[in-house]
Protein backbone atom coordinates (compact mmCIF):
# COMPACT_ATOMS: atom_id res chain seq x y z
CA UNK A 1 0.00 0.00 0.00
CA UNK A 2 1.20 3.06 -0.60
CA UNK A 3 1.57 6.02 1.83
CA UNK A 4 0.06 8.85 2.03
CA UNK A 5 2.26 11.97 1.30
CA UNK A 6 1.68 15.80 2.98
CA UNK A 7 0.64 16.61 -1.19
CA UNK A 8 -1.85 13.68 -1.00
CA UNK A 9 -3.22 14.60 2.11
CA UNK A 10 -3.65 18.38 1.25
CA UNK A 11 -5.52 17.00 -1.72
CA UNK A 12 -7.78 14.43 0.46
CA UNK A 13 -8.72 17.43 2.64
CA UNK A 14 -9.51 19.95 -0.06
CA UNK A 15 -11.16 17.13 -1.54
CA UNK A 16 -14.10 17.35 1.41
CA UNK A 17 -14.08 21.01 1.46
CA UNK A 18 -15.00 21.28 -1.99
CA UNK A 19 -17.81 18.41 -1.36
CA UNK A 20 -18.75 20.52 2.06
CA UNK A 21 -18.30 24.46 1.07
CA UNK A 22 -17.97 24.32 -2.55
CA UNK A 23 -14.92 24.55 -4.72
CA UNK A 24 -15.45 28.42 -5.32
CA UNK A 25 -16.34 29.00 -1.22
CA UNK A 26 -12.80 27.26 -0.09
CA UNK A 27 -10.18 29.50 0.21
CA UNK A 28 -6.45 28.81 0.34
CA UNK A 29 -6.69 30.09 4.10
CA UNK A 30 -9.12 27.76 4.44
CA UNK A 31 -7.34 24.77 3.45
CA UNK A 32 -4.24 26.12 5.36
CA UNK A 33 -6.53 26.05 8.33
CA UNK A 34 -8.02 22.19 8.39
CA UNK A 35 -4.19 21.30 7.87
CA UNK A 36 -3.67 23.13 10.52
CA UNK A 37 -0.77 24.64 8.45
CA UNK A 38 -0.10 28.30 7.38
CA UNK A 39 -1.49 29.04 3.62
CA UNK A 40 2.01 30.00 2.61
CA UNK A 41 2.81 26.61 3.47
CA UNK A 42 0.58 25.27 1.04
CA UNK A 43 2.44 26.10 -1.70
CA UNK A 44 5.49 24.01 -0.71
CA UNK A 45 3.51 21.20 -1.88
CA UNK A 46 0.92 22.07 -4.42
CA UNK A 47 0.63 24.96 -7.30
CA UNK A 48 -2.72 26.37 -6.51
CA UNK A 49 -6.23 25.31 -5.86
CA UNK A 50 -6.56 24.90 -9.44
CA UNK A 51 -3.75 22.69 -9.28
CA UNK A 52 -5.43 20.51 -6.81
CA UNK A 53 -8.89 20.18 -8.28
CA UNK A 54 -6.85 19.17 -11.70
CA UNK A 55 -5.27 16.62 -9.44
CA UNK A 56 -8.97 15.25 -8.25
CA UNK A 57 -10.72 15.79 -11.17
CA UNK A 58 -8.27 14.60 -13.81
CA UNK A 59 -7.34 11.74 -11.74
CA UNK A 60 -10.97 10.28 -11.21
CA UNK A 61 -11.92 10.99 -14.89
CA UNK A 62 -8.57 9.15 -16.14
CA UNK A 63 -9.96 6.02 -13.76
CA UNK A 64 -13.30 6.24 -15.29
CA UNK A 65 -11.16 6.14 -18.99
CA UNK A 66 -9.08 3.18 -17.96
CA UNK A 67 -12.27 1.08 -16.42
CA UNK A 68 -14.67 1.84 -19.42
CA UNK A 69 -11.81 0.96 -22.35
CA UNK A 70 -11.19 -2.32 -20.17
CA UNK A 71 -15.15 -3.13 -20.31
CA UNK A 72 -14.86 -2.33 -23.71
CA UNK A 73 -12.56 -4.41 -24.68
CA UNK A 74 -13.93 -7.50 -22.88
CA UNK A 75 -15.09 -10.59 -24.22
CA UNK A 76 -18.99 -10.62 -22.86
CA UNK A 77 -22.56 -9.66 -23.44
CA UNK A 78 -23.64 -6.79 -23.24
CA UNK A 79 -25.49 -6.69 -20.00
CA UNK A 80 -22.49 -8.11 -18.15
CA UNK A 81 -20.75 -5.10 -19.39
CA UNK A 82 -23.60 -2.70 -18.39
CA UNK A 83 -23.05 -4.64 -14.89
CA UNK A 84 -19.09 -3.76 -15.06
CA UNK A 85 -19.87 -0.17 -15.34
CA UNK A 86 -22.24 0.00 -12.81
CA UNK A 87 -19.44 -2.03 -10.61
CA UNK A 88 -17.20 0.27 -11.62
CA UNK A 89 -18.97 3.51 -10.52
CA UNK A 90 -19.84 2.05 -6.80
CA UNK A 91 -16.11 1.21 -6.62
CA UNK A 92 -14.37 4.65 -7.37
CA UNK A 93 -17.23 6.17 -5.55
CA UNK A 94 -16.75 4.09 -2.44
CA UNK A 95 -12.74 4.76 -2.57
CA UNK A 96 -13.21 8.64 -3.12
CA UNK A 97 -16.92 9.97 -2.45
CA UNK A 98 -15.26 13.56 -1.61
CA UNK A 99 -13.64 13.51 -4.91
CA UNK A 100 -17.02 12.10 -6.76
CA UNK A 101 -18.51 15.30 -5.16
CA UNK A 102 -15.58 17.36 -7.35
CA UNK A 103 -16.05 15.67 -9.98
CA UNK A 104 -20.16 16.33 -10.73
CA UNK A 105 -19.98 19.69 -8.98
CA UNK A 106 -16.72 21.28 -9.69
CA UNK A 107 -15.66 20.06 -13.13
CA UNK A 108 -16.67 23.77 -15.06
CA UNK A 109 -13.68 25.22 -12.88
CA UNK A 110 -11.30 23.36 -14.19
CA UNK A 111 -9.80 26.20 -16.79
CA UNK A 112 -7.08 24.83 -18.47
CA UNK A 113 -8.05 21.00 -18.58
CA UNK A 114 -11.69 21.75 -18.84
CA UNK A 115 -11.51 20.59 -22.66
CA UNK A 116 -9.23 17.58 -21.70
CA UNK A 117 -11.83 16.94 -18.94
CA UNK A 118 -14.80 16.87 -21.60
CA UNK A 119 -13.60 14.97 -23.58
CA UNK A 120 -12.70 11.72 -21.84
CA UNK A 121 -16.21 12.49 -20.79
CA UNK A 122 -17.82 12.63 -23.96
CA UNK A 123 -15.68 9.80 -24.90
CA UNK A 124 -17.24 7.82 -21.83
CA UNK A 125 -20.21 8.68 -22.35
CA UNK A 126 -19.81 7.79 -26.13
CA UNK A 127 -18.68 4.03 -25.10
CA UNK A 128 -21.47 3.42 -22.47
CA UNK A 129 -23.81 4.69 -25.16
CA UNK A 130 -22.80 2.20 -27.72
CA UNK A 131 -22.67 -0.72 -24.78
CA UNK A 132 -26.45 -0.04 -24.81
CA UNK A 133 -27.10 0.31 -28.41
CA UNK A 134 -25.14 -3.48 -29.12
CA UNK A 135 -27.01 -4.89 -26.19
CA UNK A 136 -30.50 -3.72 -28.12
CA UNK A 137 -29.20 -4.85 -31.26
CA UNK A 138 -28.09 -8.12 -29.76
CA UNK A 139 -32.11 -8.12 -28.19
CA UNK A 140 -30.53 -8.19 -25.20
CA UNK A 141 -31.94 -5.16 -23.82
CA UNK A 142 -35.35 -4.10 -24.52
CA UNK A 143 -35.74 -2.05 -27.40
CA UNK A 144 -36.06 1.56 -26.37
CA UNK A 145 -34.52 5.16 -26.13
CA UNK A 146 -30.86 4.23 -25.73
CA UNK A 147 -30.12 7.70 -24.50
CA UNK A 148 -32.89 7.74 -22.10
CA UNK A 149 -31.18 3.98 -20.26
CA UNK A 150 -28.05 5.57 -20.39
CA UNK A 151 -29.29 8.95 -18.97
CA UNK A 152 -31.19 6.63 -15.98
CA UNK A 153 -27.93 4.85 -15.38
CA UNK A 154 -25.88 7.60 -15.08
CA UNK A 155 -27.81 9.99 -12.80
CA UNK A 156 -28.25 6.87 -10.20
CA UNK A 157 -24.38 6.12 -10.68
CA UNK A 158 -23.20 9.81 -10.53
CA UNK A 159 -25.44 10.26 -7.23
CA UNK A 160 -23.74 7.90 -5.31
CA UNK A 161 -21.36 9.95 -3.81
CA UNK A 162 -24.40 11.40 -1.59
CA UNK A 163 -25.47 8.04 -0.58
CA UNK A 164 -22.70 5.79 0.30
CA UNK A 165 -21.05 8.00 2.80
CA UNK A 166 -24.45 7.87 5.19
CA UNK A 167 -24.16 3.38 4.94
CA UNK A 168 -21.36 3.11 7.50
CA UNK A 169 -21.54 -0.77 6.63
CA UNK A 170 -21.49 -0.76 3.26
CA UNK A 171 -20.39 -3.48 0.68
CA UNK A 172 -19.27 -2.48 -2.56
CA UNK A 173 -19.86 -5.42 -3.78
CA UNK A 174 -23.11 -6.25 -2.71
CA UNK A 175 -24.50 -2.44 -3.80
CA UNK A 176 -23.10 -3.09 -7.40
CA UNK A 177 -25.38 -6.40 -7.62
CA UNK A 178 -28.22 -4.78 -6.01
CA UNK A 179 -27.71 -1.91 -8.33
CA UNK A 180 -26.96 -3.81 -11.22
CA UNK A 181 -30.41 -5.27 -10.49
CA UNK A 182 -32.23 -2.57 -10.28
CA UNK A 183 -30.53 -0.55 -13.18
CA UNK A 184 -30.35 -3.42 -15.76
CA UNK A 185 -33.06 -5.95 -15.07
CA UNK A 186 -35.45 -3.34 -16.55
CA UNK A 187 -33.80 -3.00 -19.36
CA UNK A 188 -33.06 -6.90 -19.47
CA UNK A 189 -34.72 -8.80 -22.37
Amino acid sequence: MKLETRKDEIISTAAKLFKDKGYSAVTMRDLATAMGMKAASLYNHIASKQDILKNIIISIAETFTEGMTEIINSETSNISKLKKIVSLHVNITAQNTNGMASLNNDWMHLEDQLDYYLRLRNEYETNFLTIIKNGIHASEIKSTNPEIVMFSMLTTLRSLYLWIPKKEDLDANDLAESLSEVLIEGINK
